[in-house]
C-alpha cells in the first residue's frame, strides 16, 4: 500500500485488478480541508487512461512489477523470444499481445521487459531508434516540389516516409512514438 502523498510519476498502482503506470501527478492543497493528489494513469496492459483524485493520507494499492533488461532473440509464428541478460532466463511473449511492437524489435537488441505476476505485460521501446533502409525507390532531384517525401521499408518491415534523398542501405533515425523520420545517420 502507498499513501496518496507518496505517489510519484512512474509509480505502478493496481486499479480494477490491472497495473497502471502513473504518467502525471499534481498535488493540490485547497487551504481548507485535506490536500489531494490528482493523478493520470495509463494501463500497462491495454493502454487505457484513468484519472483519479486521492486524498494525500489515503492509501491505495501499488502494483509490484519487475523490469528486466532482456535481449531479443527471435520470433517464431506466435511468440517473441527474449533472454534475461543477468540470469539467462527465457521469456516468451505472445505476438498477439504485442503486435504493435514487432517492427521495433531487432535481433540482439536489448529491451526492458515489464513483468507482473510472472507475465510480460510490456516491452519498452526506445523513444528513437536507428534503422537501415531495406527498400527504397530512387527519385530524381527536381521531380517534385520541396519537402516531398517517399515511403521506404526498414530491415524490420517498418514503413516510414522520408525525404527523397534517402537511398537504400542508408541508416535513418526514427521517432518510435510517431513513426516519423528524424534524420539520416552517418555511420
Amino acid at each position: 500500500m502507498i499513501r496518496g502523498g507518496d505517489i510519484a510519476k512512474g509509480t505502478c498502482l493496481l486499479q480494477k485488478g490491472q497495473p497502471y503506470l502513473v504518467v502525471e501527478r499534481e498535488f493540490h492543497n485547497p487551504g481548507k480541508g485535506t490536500a489531494i493528489a490528482r493523478i493520470k494513469m495509463k494501463s500497462i496492459k491495454d493502454g487505457s487512461v484513468l484519472t483519479m483524485t486521492i486524498p494525500t493520507q489515503q492509501e491505495v494499492e501499488d502494483a509490484v512489477v519487475d523490469v528486466h533488461a532482456c535481449q531479443y532473440q527471435y520470433a517464431d509464428q506466435d511468440v517473441f523470444h527474449f533472454m534475461d541478460n543477468e540470469n539467462y532466463d527465457q521469456y516468451e511473449v505472445p505476438i498477439a499481445d504485442m503486435a504493435d511492437k514487432k517492427y521495433y524489435l531487432k535481433e540482439g537488441g536489448v529491451y526492458d521487459l515489464t513483468i507482473w505476476e510472472g507475465k510480460v505485460i510490456d516491452i519498452k521501446i526506445p523513444y528513437k531508434m536507428v534503422f537501415s533502409v531495406a527498400e527504397s525507390e530512387n527519385y530524381v532531384k527536381g521531380d517534385t516540389v520541396s519537402g516531398a517525401t517517399k515511403p521506404i521499408v526498414t530491415e524490420t518491415g517498418l514503413t516510414v516516409r522520408v525525404p527523397l534523398f534517402i537511398k537504400q542501405d542508408e541508416k535513418i533515425l526514427v521517432n518510435t512514438e510517431t513513426n516519423e523520420y528524424v534524420e539520416r545517420v552517418n555511420s
